[in-house]
């Protein structure tokens, strides 16, 4: 297992003071079976006029606060620690149910109890469906084929077939121009492996959180260097807790060195940090993100 630790920086500067903002975060980890939280805090400056924390549909922790009095500069700063443990050591992607039966699993019928898996098969604001997904995802969920291993061929093929490029895309860029592009950042190509699946009627969560990296060799860890990072949770019976995490952007098994922040339909429900303001002007955005291992004695 892993003690890992995360700073996340983010620092915004108004050229005119704002009236009025509301916030929304989705900066705090949740303890699960495999990752235990073991500190977490938000510092937001200045003092808001009022926050509370609460959750949302699917569970999540979301820090919701507003300011009533002008300021000209917000800086949020998330702390947290947590344990991460393995959870797919023992997993065989080929003892996997047929990608076909757990498609037909997911449609509701009288006969037959719901699936709550269900719910993340419809399409969402950043994700429709698409024709040219749907094509692109029987390229490897093949008749009779095993869902592990379909899933684990398409996470790879994604890796291999998009360019990461950070200046290819924007927060709304269409997912079909993405798909025809064939680059963009972390968020789009968990977008495109969500797309992908729910086009063939398979269920797919939206993860957002962060990644352990590591300096290369012989160099030093720059602070405040990473980003945050967003995976694929794919629904895989068989799968630790049934679902089985995906990071297309890396062509890995999101697992150890992983911390989980939320999931949803897609990054809209749970962006790190997002609001409305009034006044403010033009503004500048600097975001900072230190990742690292804590050695445990």
């Amino acid at each position: 297992m892993m003690h890992i630790q995360v700073e996340h920086d983010t620092i915004y500067q108004y050229y005119q003071p704002v009236e009025l903002a509301h916030h929304l975060a989705y900066l705090q980890p949740p303890s699960k079976g495999w990752q235990q939280v073991i500190y977490s805090n938000l510092k937001i400056t200045p003092t808001p006029d009022f926050q509370v924390v609460n959750d949302d549909a699917f569970g999540n922790k979301r820090h919701f606060f507003n300011f009533v009095k002008p300021h000209q500069e917000l800086i949020v700063r998330s702390t947290c620690q947590v344990i991460s443990k393995p959870r797919y050591t023992a997993f065989d992607v080929s003892h996997t149910p047929s990608w076909l039966n757990v498609r037909d699993d997911m449609v509701y019928s009288l006969e037959q109890p719901y699936a709550p898996a269900s719910e993340f098969v419809w399409p969402s604001p950043f994700v429709p469906w698409l024709r040219d997904l749907y094509d692109y995802a029987l390229q490897s969920f093949t008749i009779n084929r095993s869902i592990g291993e379909a899933l684990v061929e398409l996470n790879q093929r994604i890796y291999q077939d998009f360019v990461y490029n950070a200046q290819a895309t924007e927060i709304h860029t269409p997912l079909s121009e993405i798909f025809t592009q064939r680059a963009g950042v972390c968020q789009d190509f968990s977008h495109i492996m969500v797309g992908c699946l729910r086009a063939i009627g398979l269920p797919a969560q939206y993860v957002s959180g962060y990644l352990l990296t590591k300096p290369p060799e012989g160099q030093p860890k720059l602070r405040g260097a990473d980003a945050s990072h967003a995976w694929v949770s794919a629904y895989c019976p068989g799968a630790a807790g049934g679902w089985l995490e995906l990071d297309p952007t890396n062509q890995a098994i999101a697992d150890l060195g992983y911390v989980r922040l939320a999931y949803g339909r897609d990054f809209g429900d749970v962006s790190p940090l997002r609001g409305l303001i009034r006044g403010g002007g033009a503004h500048s955005l600097k975001i900072e993100v230190t990742s690292q291992e804590i050695k445990l004695t």
